[in-house]
């Protein structure tokens, strides 16, 4: 970061980027929804095949490339000859990005047929091929996001990440519409879909080279001088592991969705489900990743948010250091964790239908939303140790977890179909998050919270479902139905997940599971802080 950049400037950008983030995950949960309700489960089923193709890229690009290129150019900025160095960096970086965005693509355009073979639907292959000029974009991408955050330039990124989801939101569920009222044909419509994916990356690159004005087209190979003839692979070196360090918790749950992608429906079909039920199984089985990234929104900022603080407090001699922020951070991670889980397993009947017409497969979801619980930790406690600098246990961890899900898949899917993965996803990501819990334990011999803390999380688990089934039997009692339309569970699901937060909330607040000065350090925590000194005041 350059020095003439404040403290105060760079927390203002840091919050930006953080407000992006979120919106952006939300736009990501949610367009999923319509969607679905356009192409129906089997339509949904192919888009999801091929998204965690796409979508890894994008993730490793826009998340780990951009932010390791930041942190290089920002620290660059201590030599002696900042402006050549700077220069070296940007270059190197921009041709092995290039390089490396040359062999995805054929990996994607050239090897599609193979892959949608192995996925088995080789009509997948059209959708692949377009998916893969996304990869094109890389570089470009990579570089100018990398180089406006390391001058602490956040506007730019930020503006660029929301319009970029917008655009693609936008043309995905256009697209859908159009095809839905026209030929009517799911591959098409997944076809649009995935186009949308690459025309918003191309409208945020638009973005940002508007943004930069005329430096950009110079800035990957100016300033080279008498560093043209320094060694790029240490260069190389530092931004690979730094981006997939960066951006793990990500590519981790994108590595899971491509272990399903090429698992779960071609197990079935081999296991003697038609094809037609495999694909609507799957596409259904795929409703639950929408739940999971609502479910995981506040961790996946607290994640967000943590990083800089950790760092900043970690390198402190005197004073707790980082000791508070990770107790806070673990505490609220697994407080909403919890609370977004059990919610959506009390309420998911009617979620189910009220999202997406249907409550098929009602089980398979209730299990799949579980996951919430232990990715909260994960997100967050990859975060403090990227803050940390802590870089090559949690990569072992995730590169394990990803490999058992593998196994997983392999194993139970043949005996319990999309179920088996559900199960596989929920039994590794925990075993991750207790390794997770023992290694930063080790690590920094702090207490994440006390006894008192599981205790009041019971209790309001507890009050919540009380509270939500109690309720419900109150509805379906005076509506007389023990099964309702879609609008009765639009109705019904709205009016249990407002009492259920509001009960789970209020049970957190009257108890102080955390105290007011730690809800202002939440993002968003003002108006929770308020509430609890308002509700603690009342006689």
């Amino acid at each position: 970061m350059s020095n003439s950049i404040g403290m105060k400037g760079y927390m203002k950008g840091a919050l930006l980027l953080t407000i992006s983030a979120i919106i952006v995950k939300i736009m990501s949960a949610i367009y999923r929804v319509p969607f679905q309700n356009l192409v129906g489960d089997a339509g949904f089923y192919i888009y999801q095949q091929v998204y965690p193709f796409i979508s890894f890229f994008v993730a490793w690009t826009s998340g780990g490339f951009a932010v390791a290129i930041s942190k290089m150019l920002a620290d660059a900025e201590l030599c002696p000859d900042a402006s050549l160095k700077k220069g070296l960096i940007s270059r190197t970086v921009f041709l092995y990005l290039a390089g490396l965005s040359l062999v995805f693509f054929s990996v994607l355009f050239f090897g599609a047929e193979l892959l949608a073979e192995w996925m088995g639907d080789e009509q997948l292959s059209p959708l692949l091929r377009t998916g893969s000029f996304v990869t094109l974009f890389m570089p470009f991408l990579a570089i100018m996001k990398g180089s406006f955050q390391s001058r602490g330039e956040m506007s730019p990124v930020a503006k660029a990440q929301v319009f970029e989801q917008f655009i693609r939101v936008t043309i995905i569920l256009a697209g859908a519409f159009f095809v839905m009222a026209t030929s009517r044909s799911l591959y098409s419509a997944g076809h649009m879909a995935v186009l949308g994916t690459v025309i918003g990356e191309v409208a945020g690159v638009l973005l940002l080279v508007y943004f930069s004005g005329k430096s950009f087209s110079t800035v990957p190979f100016k300033n080279i001088g008498k560093h043209h003839s320094e060694k790029k692979w240490p260069i190389i070196k530092e931004v690979t592991l730094l981006s997939i360090s960066i951006s793990m918790s990500s590519l981790l749950l994108l590595c899971f969705q491509l272990i399903d992608s090429f698992t779960v429906y071609s197990l079935m079909v081999e296991n003697g489900i038609e094809s037609q039920l495999a694909k609507e199984m799957k596409g259904i089985y795929d409703r639950g990743q929408s739940l999971v990234q609502l479910g995981i929104v506040i961790a996946s900022s607290l994640s967000i948010a943590i990083v800089p603080l950790v760092a900043v407090q970690s390198k402190k001699k005197t004073g707790r250091g980082a000791k508070p922020f990770i107790q806070l951070t673990y505490r609220t991670a697994l407080l909403f964790g919890v609370a977004s889980s059990l919610g959506l397993v009390i309420v998911m009947p009617y979620v189910n239908k009220m999202l997406f017409e249907t409550n098929a497969l009602q089980m398979v979801l209730t299990i799949y939303v579980l996951q919430i619980i232990p990715l909260s930790i994960i997100l967050t406690f990859t975060a403090i140790l990227q803050g940390m600098g802590k870089l090559k246990v949690p990569f072992l961890i995730l590169t394990g977890a990803i490999l058992f899900k593998g196994i997983g898949n392999m194993t139970l899917v043949p005996l319990w179909n999309v179920l088996g993965s559900a199960v596989s996803s929920g039994v590794v990501l925990l075993f991750a998050s207790i390794l997770f819990i023992g290694y930063l334990k080790k690590l920094t011999s702090v207490q994440f919270a006390p006894l008192r803390f599981y205790i009041k999380l019971a209790g309001a688990g507890i009050a919540m479902a009380l509270a939500v089934l109690l309720l419900n039997e109150c509805l379906q009692m005076k509506s007389g139905m023990l099964s309702s339309g879609r609008m009765e569970a639009v109705v019904f699901g709205s009016v249990l997940i407002v009492t259920g937060a509001f009960v789970f909330l209020t049970f957190v607040a009257k108890s102080r599971m955390l105290s007011e000065k730690e809800w202002f350090l939440i993002p968003f925590g003002r108006r929770m802080a308020a509430y609890q000194l308002w509700l603690n005041k009342r006689k």
